[in-house]
């Protein structure tokens, strides 16, 4: 079974780099995998991404030696083993509000001891059939990684007792759909959502949990500090907008200034 790049980047230099895509063609993820990319993320919780379209951006990051981290649906078990299926190296739960939800989770995502997955071992995981059980079994506990999302005051406040849940490796806090819950929509860095990330960042660290940065201030280095292992850097839709514009902003100044001179 491939070991995480995740896992081997954070253990060789302290920390993983992601992108966050939303386009579901795979050629987009190989450009992540080309430019040098720890692992990208990819979304079926608000993207239309079918079960096809995960095995297929999986199929193109191994290429490159990269991870892929998939946000799941809130739903089944199958929800939630299906990624893993598909050899994706994490999933990413949203919402996650409770202990008892945390301890759900992994008791759906791990095998015995740690839980009771599903056995199947026919897919790309499980090198159809290939790998002997004993062995997938232990692999999947070790290299699979397992990210509950923190983004409610209700969440915050069970923070200690979802963070002291085992069997699970990140803890990510979710400034958007924080704010959103607080009245503050957009609102990512007001002094209410910041003093929530330091509570998960805080709780993270007692319990001797990862954490994955999103929309989080901070260099790199002092990030680090703080506990987080995973950065993910924006994504496609937002830096592909950005330069587009960019694009576009100079095509006009540049047909503005030719106007002026030719106006004289």
């Amino acid at each position: 079974m491939r070991p995480s790049r995740i896992l081997r980047d954070v253990a060789s230099r302290g920390v993983a780099a992601s992108i966050k895509v939303n386009f579901s063609d795979p050629r987009v993820v190989e450009m992540a995998g080309l430019v040098g990319f720890s692992c990208v993320w990819v979304c079926r919780e608000h993207v239309p991404m079918d079960w096809r379209d995960v095995e297929n951006v999986v199929r193109a990051a191994k290429i490159y030696d990269m991870d892929v981290v998939v946000r799941v649906d809130k739903g089944s078990y199958s929800d939630y083993i299906k990624p893993f299926e598909a050899d994706a190296a994490a999933i990413m739960v949203p919402h996650v509000t409770s202990a008892e939800e945390a301890r759900k989770i992994v008791e759906t995502c791990r095998f015995r001891p740690l839980g009771n997955r599903a056995l199947d071992g026919g897919n790309i995981d499980g090198g159809f059939c290939r790998i002997p059980v004993e062995e997938y079994i232990a692999a999947s506990n070790r290299e699979k990684l397992i990210i509950l999302q923190i983004e409610s005051p209700e969440a915050v406040e069970a923070i200690d007792e979802i963070a002291a849940v085992e069997g699970y490796e990140y803890l990510l806090f979710g400034p958007g759909d924080y704010a959103h819950r607080i009245n503050k929509p957009g609102k990512i860095f007001d002094p209410e959502v910041l003093a929530a990330r330091c509570r998960v960042e805080e709780a993270a660290r007692r319990h001797g949990k990862k954490l994955f940065a999103v929309g989080a201030q901070g260099t790199p280095s002092e990030l680090m500090q703080r506990g987080y292992s995973v950065i993910n850097l924006g994504s496609d839709v937002g830096h592909i907008s950005k330069a587009w514009q960019e694009v576009l902003n100079n095509f006009s100044q540049n047909i503005q200034e030719s106007s002026s001179y030719y106006a004289r």
